[in-house]
């Protein structure tokens, strides 16, 4: 016991690397897997190259954003003092920042890679059983999983070591640590940079290209989704993987290490007890620093032997049960476990900004972050899945027409808002009632702890709908269709809870990171009375719209240039209809590709820059009130609105997508049944394209907004720092001399002597 009390920081980034050998076993396994004929290969070929090229195309742009993002990180790591308060930082956060940049690229592409070699096989599987199918899907989406998931805890835990060697940390409650832990979140700046990048730009292309395929493809030209003669096809199957997969990886990269390094922030805060000048919790006072990560850590583990209960038997078992029976296991280690770790690594008693709380509190907040995210996933669901009340009012609403399924989807996505907000709420409320503010950035740890597990199920879809792509372009039997559908569809449904899942983690973090930006910032509260301070949290609801605006504005865009390709494809090349022509796959490739990295640079530049110009830009400019209020002000309204078009948007999608999936086997409207190529299965599939960008560019994106916007926060918070209010008493002495003054009829007149000595108080 004393051995793993000495050592037990060593064994976090040991628990990364560990998921990372379970991710190159099960990669190898993947690839060991039947890839199938030789059209199929040539298909899949053509999908792995075009996601490749858009990494390469989006690394070059995102390394210049990087090596100058980095050399003004490392000139600020310079500065020791502003305005006669002591900064702890040093230039080191620069090589953080660049290492959480690769790190962030790197999970995406791990992802990406494991995804484009598991759809063919998902394909090939399922020429076999569904059973097999399944296996082969869910184990590529857990290459990510276990990838994304083991490269946080190596980088966190890995770089947390090296520098508390660097700057001699002795004791979590001194200088060295606010230094070791400043530098440590520019490892949390780069990878929430690249996640926003990452999940805006794959959004952007993903939906280009299933607009441009759906509108011509579908609409006009009366052939199905994934038609090896629609030329859009292939850039919409890339579109899968750079999105739903690399934009997903980074996404929850980000997430992750955001999660934890927000509770590492508050845990240095906290007041270990000492008995006879030793730390009670015998790690020296890093108990609640160390937490988070030893949780999460172990997560990875509890994920792993989540795995092995995703499996079903024949081609009627429940594929969603199989996935909720996995995901429900490590939840369930993860809170046992949670119990006997907190017990064996925190003190009886501990103290943060006058609250005070016991180490079994802080189990009570990991339940109740467990808890938040289990049920999130399950409204989500509600929400989204079909056969559930949302999805049918769609598909009833479809009966009438295009306008009535549009009102429907979008009434489904703001109701859909309810229930996850006052789950929130109660979260938020029980965690910090259990353990102040270091509840609310545990329970948030505590949900993040199974990432692995949570992200296998969502990278699972992408890959199932890339499977079903190959196999209608391959033109295989309709019961492999039939197969990968029923895996799609299940995907949609688990894409959507992941979103929900993002955005409810998103939420309990950017508050944690808000609490610690206040401390930093020396801010004692958020005061609304004050005008500028309002002003600033109506400016940051307002932003997450204009955010949500550009990324639809810029699918549309792309969409429209990739609809006139597609329209002059069939038009100037003979055969193609005929299956005689082959259509020029790599130009509609292209123009996702352009149009992505294009247009994701301004909503980008808007979460990055928002925050330094209200922080620098305002400072000085209202008297009594500091641009770090007006900041505070600005980030919460920012993560109010931020939350709720997340959830909106995410919802609203995914319940449009799957209620135009539903006619794939029929429907019953008013007694009739209807099915694909009728006129409600055509006002759903205008519903599924308006829901297209919702749920896959700007709701997505919401969640790395907000929790960007706070990160860039509390990197510039020491700069704009209110500074300690110190009294200066000088005295001052006057002196009045004597005056004779005779007037001009001889009468003497005298001033009298005065001394005085005035006391003037100044503030600083």
């Amino acid at each position: 016991m004393e051995f793993l009390q000495n050592n037990l920081i060593y064994f976090i980034p040991v628990l990364g690397l560990i998921g990372i050998i379970v991710m190159a076993i099960k990669s190898a396994w993947v690839n060991k897997q039947d890839p199938g004929d030789a059209k199929m290969q040539e298909l899949a070929g053509y999908i792995a190259d075009g996601a490749m090229a858009f990494l390469k195309a989006e690394w070059k742009v995102l390394s210049i954003f990087v090596v100058f993002t980095a050399a003004l990180l490392a000139y600020s790591g310079t500065v020791h003092e502003v305005n006669g308060v002591e900064l702890h930082s040093s230039w080191i956060i620069a090589i953080a920042f660049v290492i959480g940049a690769v790190f962030s690229a790197t999970a995406g592409y791990i992802g990406m890679k494991a995804a484009t070699k598991a759809n063919v096989r998902t394909t090939q599987a399922a020429r076999t059983s569904l059973s097999k199918a399944l296996k082969v899907s869910f184990t590529g989406g857990t290459v990510m999983g276990l990838g994304v998931a083991g490269l946080a805890i190596l980088g966190l835990g890995g770089l947390f070591i090296v520098f508390m060697q660097v700057f001699n940390v002795v004791e979590a409650n001194s200088t060295e640590m606010k230094t070791a832990i400043e530098v440590l979140t520019g490892f949390s700046l780069g990878a929430e940079s690249i996640a926003l990048f990452a999940r805006v730009g794959g959004g952007i292309y993903t939906k280009a290209a299933d607009v441009g395929a759906d509108l011509v493809g579908k609409v006009e030209a009366g052939i199905p989704e994934d038609d090896v003669r629609n030329p859009a096809t292939i850039a919409d199957n890339v579109g899968d993987n750079v999105g739903d997969v690399a934009g997903m990886g980074a996404d929850l990269f980000g997430s992750y290490v955001a999660t934890i390094l927000a509770t590492m922030v508050l845990g240095q805060e906290i007041v270990v007890d000492k008995l006879n000048g030793i730390a009670v919790d015998n790690l020296n006072g890093f108990s609640p620093v160390l937490l988070p990560m030893v949780i999460c850590g172990l997560g990875i583990l509890f994920s792993i032997v989540g795995t092995w209960f995703v499996r079903i038997k024949g081609e009627d078992s429940n594929v969603q049960t199989a996935l909720n029976l996995g995901n429900w296991s490590s939840i369930v280690l993860t809170a046992v476990a949670s119990y006997f770790i907190v017990m064996f690594m925190l003190p009886p008693h501990l103290h943060l900004r006058g609250v005070s709380f016991t180490s079994l509190d802080v189990f009570f907040a990991i339940i109740i972050g467990l808890i938040v995210g289990t049920l999130m996933s399950i409204i989500t669901e509600y929400y989204t899945a079909m056969g559930k009340g949302p999805v049918n009012s769609i598909i009833q609403q479809s009966g009438t027409g295009h306008a009535t399924n549009i009102i429907g989807g979008l009434s489904v996505g703001m109701k859909s808002t309810v229930a996850p907000i006052l789950v929130l709420a109660a979260g938020i409320i029980f965690s910090y009632s259990f353990a102040g503010l270091y509840g609310v950035a545990i329970a948030a740890a505590g949900m993040m702890a199974t990432t692995a597990m949570q992200l296998a199920i969502d990278a699972f879809g992408p890959i199932a709908d890339n499977a079903g792509g190959i196999a209608e372009m391959s033109q295989l039997p309709p019961e492999v269709r039939e197969r990968t559908d029923n895996l799609d569809a299940v995907g949609n449904t688990t894409a959507a809870t992941g979103k929900g899942f993002a955005i409810a983690s998103a939420a309990l973090t950017s508050l944690a990171l808000f609490a610690a930006f206040v401390g930093v910032a020396g801010i004692d509260a958020i005061d609304i009375y004050k005008a500028p301070v309002l002003a600033g949290l109506f400016v940051g609801a307002m932003i997450p719209f204009i955010f949500s605006a550009l990324c639809i504005a810029a699918v549309g865009k792309a969409a429209m240039d990739m609809v006139q390709e597609v329209r002059r494809q069939f038009r100037e090349i003979p055969g193609i209809m005929e299956y005689k022509a082959k259509p020029e796959y790599e130009k509609c490739v292209a123009i996702s590709t352009e149009a992505s990295i294009r247009e994701m640079m301004l909503p980008g530049a808007i979460a990055l820059l928002v925050p330094i110009i209200v922080g620098f830009g305002l400072k000085g400019v209202f008297p009594h009130v500091s641009s770090a209020e007006i900041l505070g002000g600005l980030l919460a309204g920012v993560t109010v609105s931020g939350v709720l078009m997340g959830i909106f948007q995410s919802n609203a999608g995914g319940a449009w997508d799957n209620a135009k999936k539903s006619f794939e086997k029929g429907v019953e409207i008013n007694g009739e049944m209807f099915y694909k190529k009728s006129e409600p299965h055509k006002a759903s599939v205008t519903g599924d394209t308006v829901g297209d960008p919702f749920k896959d560019t700007s709701g997505p994106s919401m969640n790395i907004l907000i929790k960007l916007m706070s990160i860039v926060s509390l990197v510039i918070a020491p700069y704009i720092a209110v500074g300690v209010m110190t009294e200066t008493k000088q005295e001052i002495k006057k002196e009045i001399r004597v005056i004779k003054r005779v007037d001009s009829l001889g009468k003497e007149t005298m001033d009298t002597v005065k001394n005085t000595i005035d006391t003037l108080t100044v503030k600083r």
